[in-house]
């Protein structure tokens, strides 16, 4: 006798998931497969694919009329992971296996032409969600196993093939649960940055740098060609401090949506660096199949656009909303994401387009239109964003050729810039809290000496503030200030702040 089967499986959606439910029912007619339930290209494709896997692995594929729905059917599905848990449906409904061999288990893994399971992609969101659903166990191919297992509080079974997640299923060979302690940790990023030593001269472009680290702040370095200013930029990843437990899952599991790391750990912080050539889906995000853009695979790591004026403006400009909110949301016909994008921007940009516009060496060939044309590549509620601008000047020939370098100054930023971090987790009592993601309300519960109000009043009168570039101007201070482990901002502080504002 057939029974309609019911095996569990999971939709990532955007940073989320949701539970579907793989139904197979069994009628007699024209042997034939059908999929139904708002399925895709990839789902589609599946009914030849789990034929062969169920043939090739010694079990029965019944010569009957199969209808496998995806439930809920007004859920767009999309993806090749649902392959275990069409082939598994097919197995019940069929009496291979029995509906109680399933029941509180989560199933998800593409299946080979031979019966193999491969890795998929999203598997982090799946794990979260069916945890979040009360699933005690979870099967899914073995090379997921090491992302899965980032997440605590429910079993997971690495499975090579159908055929072994059979046996285990009727309880004829087992499958142990995955073991959390023996978890191997790879890394995915095998970039040597450069140090703050290998830098010579730009001493104040570090001390900038460093409080930029310290507190998570956007900064611009500005310059002409050759004085540096990408090398810097790409300093900063290194500075910042390890990613944690919880920050290795939010990104690894970000990079595992697109597809970029199924089967690795993201343990150092993502540094991205698209071309200028980029196009705004491929930055914020989107698609047909909204997926992550390079603005959320930068998550808790550094954005570095280099050259920031050659960027199309409409590129650019969809920055502004994720510089606020610190994530995006996507919505397309075919379905709505979001994402986080909780990173660092560091940019860099040439006075001019010849790029000696101020130097004081080489002679500016361009005109006084050209200059201005180019400099208002980057509007003013974008530039308004960014919390510190650092011009570059060029460094000497006979300092490059004589100067010796002590190869000390990395690793004491890096003490400065934890010191600091300690303190603003402790005040803010959040390991992911940063001065430079205060709100208006809390900027106001800030220690600042009757001085240095004094004196930011002034200056923002003169500079013409916004409201934006004022709390900045105070965020900026508060970082200075965690370095010097002083528990108010003083005007000294609101001096230095003022001086990466202009």
């Amino acid at each position: 006798m057939t029974v309609v089967a019911c095996i569990q499986s999971v939709a990532p959606i955007g940073f989320d998931g949701s539970i579907v439910e793989v139904e197979s029912d069994i009628k007699n007619g024209l042997p034939s497969l059908q999929v139904v339930g708002l399925t895709n290209r990839s789902i589609d494709e599946a009914k030849e694919r789990v034929r062969s896997a169920i043939s090739n692995s010694l079990l029965d594929f019944p010569a009957k009329k199969l209808i496998i729905n995806l439930a809920p059917a007004e859920l767009p599905k999309d993806g090749t992971h649902y392959d275990l848990a069409i082939a598994l449906s097919i197995l019940v409904s069929s009496g291979q296996l029995h509906q109680n061999d399933v029941a509180n288990s989560v199933f998800a893994g593409e299946l080979a032409l031979n019966g193999d399971l491969r890795p998929v992609k999203g598997i982090i969101s799946i794990v979260e969600t069916a945890k979040k659903n009360g699933a005690k166990s979870l099967f899914i191919p073995l090379n997921n196993v090491p992302q899965a297992l980032l997440v605590k509080g429910v079993d997971i079974y690495g499975v090579k093939s159908l055929q072994q997640l059979f046996l285990h299923l009727r309880g004829e060979a087992r499958i142990e649960v995955s073991d959390p302690s023996k978890r191997s940790n790879t890394r995915k990023s095998t970039i040597t940055y450069e140090r703050l030593d290998d830098i010579h001269g730009q001493e104040q472009a570090k001390r900038a740098l460093t409080i930029a680290a310290a507190g998570h702040h956007n900064i611009l370095f500005t310059g002409p060609p050759g004085a540096g200013k990408t090398m810097l930029a790409r300093t900063l990843v290194s500075l910042l401090p390890d990613l944690s437990e919880e920050e290795q899952i939010t990104v690894t599991k970000l990079h595992s949506l697109a597809g970029e790391s199924i089967d690795e750990i993201i343990t150092s912080r993502p540094f991205r660096s698209p071309h200028h050539t980029s196009s705004r889906i491929a930055l914020i995000g989107g698609g047909v199949k909204p997926k992550p853009g390079e603005i959320s695979l930068a998550h808790l790591g550094v954005l570095f656009l280099d050259e920031i004026p050659e960027y199309s403006r409409a590129t650019l400009e969809s920055l502004r909303q994720p510089l606020e909110d610190r994530q995006i949301s996507i919505s397309r016909t075919s379905g709505y994401a979001k994402y986080p994008a909780d990173f660092m921007l560091v940019a860099t940009m040439n006075p001019c387009p010849c790029g000696y516009y101020g130097d004081n060496v080489k002679e500016c060939t361009c005109t006084s239109t050209q200059i201005l044309s180019y400099q208002k590549r980057l509007s003013g509620p974008l530039v308004d964003r960014i919390d510190m601008v650092i011009p570059v000047s060029r460094v000497p020939t006979e300092t490059l050729l004589h100067n010796t370098l002590s190869y000390s100054h990395h690793n004491n930023a890096k003490k400065v810039i934890q010191i600091a971090k300690t303190k603003q987790s402790t005040r803010y009592m959040s390991s992911n809290k940063y001065n430079s993601s205060l709100t208006s309300s809390m900027i106001k519960t800030l220690q600042i000496t009757s001085e240095a109000k004094d004196l930011l009043k002034k200056a923002s009168d003169t500079l013409n503030l916004s409201a934006r570039g004022y709390f900045k101007v105070i965020k900026v201070a508060r970082t200075i200030a965690d370095i010097d482990s002083s528990n108010e901002i003083s005007s000294k502080h609101i001096a230095e702040s003022l001086q990466y504002r202009q």
